[in-house]
């Protein structure tokens, strides 16, 4: 019989703060009755994303026997960091232009909270609804930047606030672009950021980008 690796929450030292929950990045780990637990362990990849975020060492890593084949991790897991294409700008007939993103993954919910290309980097931080509004988002706003995307609506505001807080905390960020819809519900993730900056104690400079909802740029403005 095959053996797996996954994690292990100890009960007795678990005090369901969830500060593990965002760093899970297939949505398994959750806090039931006030303890984090694994609700589905079949794709629990045995990774350990969780492990360093608990401040009471209620996390660890087990193998055991598994009856079934263990889930295949999603891809979205696998942290990448690359170089871009090139220069991005107008492209020439018949010619795909190149892309400014240079990391993987992008979704803050999957993004580790340690992860190399943070390290001096310059974020942006942006609404899911804006690389599609903007046509030239990867000229005007990922180029030089590391991406991060979530929903202010639709999204977990509590975990998005503190994954971001945990990443301003424990890395040399030197500033953050917010880009969001002009839209009521969309300038929440600009108050997500803020109260993230505020919380890592960090003088991260704060950078608002507003997208029309016919495309382009309304306005731009240093938030902080």
């Amino acid at each position: 019989m095959s053996t797996r690796h996954v994690v292990y929450i100890d009960e007795e030292k678990c005090v369901g703060c969830g500060k593990c929950v965002p760093n899970c990045g297939h949505g398994v780990l959750k806090v039931v009755d006030s303890k984090a637990l694994i609700v589905d362990d079949a794709y629990c990849d045995g990774l350990g994303a969780c492990l360093g975020v608990c401040p009471l060492g209620a996390i660890s890593i087990i193998e055991r026997k598994a009856e079934e084949p263990a889930a295949t991790p999603c891809p979205g897991a696998a942290v990448l960091s690359f170089a871009g294409d090139g220069e991005v700008g107008a492209s020439h007939e018949g010619e795909t232009p190149p892309s400014a993103l240079t990391q993987w993954p992008v979704q803050l919910s999957l993004v580790p909270v340690h992860a190399a290309f943070f390290d001096g980097a310059d974020v942006l931080l942006s609404a899911d609804c804006v690389p599609f509004a903007l046509a030239d988002f990867h000229g005007l706003l990922l180029r030089g930047r590391k991406l991060l995307v979530g929903c202010p609506k639709l999204g977990d505001v509590a975990a998005y606030a503190d994954k971001l807080t945990a990443i301003l905390r424990q890395n040399n960020i030197r500033s953050m672009t917010v880009a969001h819809m002009e839209v009521p519900c969309c300038r929440g993730l600009l108050a997500l950021a803020e109260r993230a900056a505020a919380a890592s104690g960090k003088p991260i400079a704060l950078e608002e980008v507003v997208v029309g909802g016919r495309g382009g740029v309304q306005s731009a403005v240093r938030a902080r």
